[in-house]
């Protein structure tokens, strides 16, 4: 008996040392010690499928998407052989147990992972990691396995990845320079840390507005797993940073989940003073603004973390830091190595309390809020579902007629007439808590100093009425939309103006060639009336177009745009459609600067704006080349914030006031208006700061920091005034509810038009310090300036920033083919 025992447990030790060495290393398969060199995204991935296919029976491969570049996105699922053999009874199971997938849950046990890899492209050690991880995880690790599913995300954004290795590939010396001032650790504008279109992924996950963003969440929707961890690299000076985060923490997050973070970070600590590593929690990064790797799955019921590594783009393959110490890629990644593993180990030891936790999470019977009720136009309606269906949040529409609660437009308690349209979003669902966070007036902040903004209440974003209701409020299953109907030959048609459904309507009209007019006054006709912003297409305009009809049909029902006809250029009510007051709309030529100088997030936003959203052509100008540039070649010149000062010399300041006066449009956008506050010929000024309560070398050194915000405005939400009698808030109405991301504030145009302008500093959502309040009143939001025939346009607000903001894009479209008409058309 002993014998055949021994000789089991030969046989055992045979084919598990076989299985092991059939497992290729990181090492052996890239041809070079993991962290002497970075690996590009494809021999990641190419690692990846080797793995796999070396052990099948563990390791499943699943793309869930590609990047605008065409890089395929990813994940890897790995577990025992039982648990993959049963993955999709898994997934389905944990759903279930959520209330997220109908049925009764069969005892979960088996805990789920995510491990989130590379969102920040030139935080590259991480994608490095988790190859090693994988092979850990396979080859010493596999008891853990037993009853854990590791999800891995190798990266999460390779275009940035590949971006930043593929520059200091090129760019390194051999051996790589450890002196900071080298050029292999300062990378050129605009770095890999964004995706393509330059946007921080680590703030798109509640937003999804990126190709790489929406696809992650249809696959992480579809698992929900228990933990989340999004790996990072800070500064190199700072070691490593892991969980407990810092506060604020949200309120929902629940005692659980900020408990067992801490074991996580005391399993994590227990490694790190083994090897005498340094490291850092419960500073600098809280649990707060929703749409970061970290607080997403928090509010979705996991224990969401960062985990954070000195180095980031600075650090090359080497860099001696200000302690001297010479940080490498291979310590880098084998910390990141150290606290992915650590992580699964913990979950396998605490599974079923994870499964456990987990369920209760979804239960929402104490929110205080039982439905959201929103009233509005029906294209902004659309948008919101659109966002709430790729979080798969259900919605209804409203039965009654009228409800009453906390009035979003006033900010205190009152009622609100409904119109068909209006749309109910109740908490009593699986995902009521994130519900809450997506929607409820006004976050409670426990700590003002705070990583990120901290407003983004959907009702305010996307310019809609809204009830918060503490009783739940009648509604059913949202109808099908109505068919198109075709439209039959007339003299004209005409088409509302209120929201970017409008605006991308015009943008193909125009691509198409159709020459499109608009209304700067409201008129009647065919017994309706049309307001300001109004489109009109007549026949006569377009009669060199053939087809004209079928084309606009063809595109009208594309956009869903259901036009009026008007049978007569003779209103019923002025002005007629011959009128100046009906102007044609220019097919506007757009230049936008970029490089140098520029916020990268800004142009990315707008860059994405016009190309994905508008689709409408743009240029991008070098700020290197601006100088150079034939600005008459554009009609409009876009700024995206940043600061010019380098190329806006004296001569630069003439060629471009020269070019507005002959009918060009400057649009100048938050940071860019400085370019042009108190400077000569222009009316933008600076709000003078009121002086401080207390002087700031009073301030005792260790209270300067949490003093120094009441100087801030941390992403707040204010009530703006619009003159909606200006082309650039047509579409508008008289109350603009903006976000303020900065303090930087300037006084009212003396020689312009004021469109948007703040004359009540009530904070309606987030947090704005009391210093910044004092200046806040009586200050431009949006203005116009006149120069010649041309104009400079200032958005002191950024509607563009993370592009969610969706109530504030029209501003811009309108500031674009409305505002000052009059100007020239190539």
């Amino acid at each position: 008996m002993q014998r055949l025992l021994l000789l089991t447990l030969f046989i055992f030790g045979i084919s598990y040392g076989s299985f092991s060495q059939n497992i290729p290393s990181p090492d052996e398969f890239l041809g070079y010690p993991i962290g002497t060199q970075f690996s590009r995204h494809h021999q990641v991935l190419d690692y990846f499928k080797a793995v796999a296919e070396a052990s099948p029976n563990q390791v499943k491969i699943e793309k869930y998407g590609e990047t605008y570049e065409r890089r395929t996105l990813s994940l890897a699922f790995i577990s025992s052989e039982e648990n993959i053999r049963k993955l999709n009874d898994i997934r389905e199971n944990n759903l279930k147990n959520t209330g997220l997938l109908n049925g009764q849950a069969n005892n979960p046990e088996v805990a789920i992972v995510w491990l989130s890899y590379n969102v920040h492209g030139n935080e590259a050690s991480s994608s490095e990691a988790s190859m090693l991880t994988l092979y850990k995880l396979l080859t010493e690790k596999q008891d853990w396995l037993k009853n854990t599913m590791v999800i891995i995300d190798p990266c999460i954004n390779p275009d940035g990845r590949d971006r930043y290795v593929n520059w200091f590939n090129k760019t390194a010396s051999q051996p790589y320079d450890i002196d900071q001032q080298a050029s292999e650790h300062n990378e050129p504008w605009p770095g890999g840390r964004p995706n393509h279109y330059l946007f921080d992924l680590n703030r798109d996950w509640a937003w999804a507005s990126q190709v790489e963003s929406a696809s992650r969440l249809k696959a992480y929707n579809k698992w929900m797993p228990h933990i989340h961890v999004d790996f990072h690299e800070q500064g190199i000076n700072e070691p490593y940073y892991f969980a407990p985060a810092a506060e604020p923490f949200h309120e929902i997050i629940s005692d659980f989940q900020r408990d067992f973070q801490t074991e996580i970070g005391k399993n994590h600590a227990k490694y790190f003073d083994e090897e005498g590593w340094l490291f850092f929690t419960r500073e600098r990064f809280d649990l707060f603004y929703p749409s970061y790797g970290d607080t997403y799955p928090t509010y979705m019921g996991a224990i969401g973390m960062t985990y954070e590594q000195g180095g980031h783009g600075r650090a090359g393959l080497g860099i001696l830091n200000d302690e001297g110490h010479v940080l490498t890629l291979v310590e880098r990644l084998t910390h990141h190595t150290t606290t992915g593993l650590s992580t699964v180990e913990i979950a396998s030891k605490n599974a079923k309390r994870l499964n456990n936790e987990f369920s209760k999470f979804f239960d929402n019977s104490n929110l205080k809020y039982k439905s959201y009720v929103l009233n509005g136009n029906p294209d902004k309606i659309r948008s919101l579902k659109t966002l709430l269906d790729k979080h798969d949040i259900q919605f209804e529409n409203a039965t009654s007629s009228k409800v009453s609660g906390y009035n979003y437009a006033t900010g205190q308690q009152g009622s609100l007439n409904l119109n068909s349209n209006a749309l109910v979003v109740h908490s009593n669902q699986p995902k009521g808590k994130m519900v809450k966070v997506l929607f409820e007036p006004n976050a409670k902040l426990t700590d003002s100093l705070t990583y990120d903004i901290t407003a983004w209440s959907m009702p305010y974003a996307h310019g809609l009425d809204a009830i918060a209701s503490t009783s739940k409020v009648s509604s059913s299953k949202v109808l099908e939309k109505k068919k198109y109907q075709y439209l039959s030959d007339a003299y004209g048609y005409v088409s509302d103006w209120n929201s970017m459904k409008d605006a991308k309507f015009l943008a193909s009209l125009l691509q198409a060639n159709f020459r499109v007019r608009f209304t700067e006054k409201p008129f009647s006709s065919n017994g309706r009336n049309f307001g300001r912003g109004s489109l009109i297409i007549t026949k006569g305009d377009n009669a060199k177009l053939n087809n004209m009809l079928q084309i606009l049909n063809s595109i009208a029902e594309k956009h869903d745009k259901q036009l009026s006809t008007i049978n007569t250029g003779f209103s019923q009510r002025t002005p007629d459609i011959g009128s100046p007051d009906i102007k044609l709309i220019n097919k506007q030529k757009i230049a936008i600067l970029s490089g140098d100088g520029t916020s990268s997030l800004s142009y990315g936003a707008l860059w994405h704006f016009f190309e994905q959203q508008l689709h409408y052509p743009v240029t991008s100008i070098n700020t290197d080349n601006l100088s150079k540039t034939n600005l008459n070649k554009y009609n409009i010149l876009i700024m995206p914030s940043g600061y010019y000062s380098r190329i806006l010399n004296e001569d630069m300041m003439k060629t471009l006031k020269d070019w507005v006066r002959s009918g060009g449009k400057v649009i100048a956008i938050d940071a860019a208006l400085r370019s042009f506050a108190g400077k000569e010929g222009f009316s933008l000024k600076y709000k003078q700061n009121d002086d401080n309560e207390e002087s700031d070398n009073l301030i005792p050194y260790n209270e300067r920091e949490r003093q120094y915000v009441n100087n801030m405005i941390t992403g707040a939400i204010f009530k703006s005034k619009v003159d909606t009698t200006h082309p650039m808030a047509f579409g508008f109405e008289e109350d603009y509810f903006t976000l303020k991301i900065g303090s930087s504030t300037y006084d009212l145009l003396d020689g312009g038009y004021n469109v948007s302008h703040i004359n009540d500093t009530k904070v309606f959502s987030g947090f704005a310090g009391k210093n910044a309040l004092n200046n806040l009143e009586s200050t431009l939001v949006f203005g116009e300036e006149r120069m010649g025939s041309g104009s400079f346009i200032y958005m002191a607000d950024n509607p563009m920033f993370r592009s969610f903001w969706e109530n504030g894009k029209l501003f811009l479209v309108n500031s674009i083919f409305f505002v000052n008409n009059n100007a020239f058309e190539l």
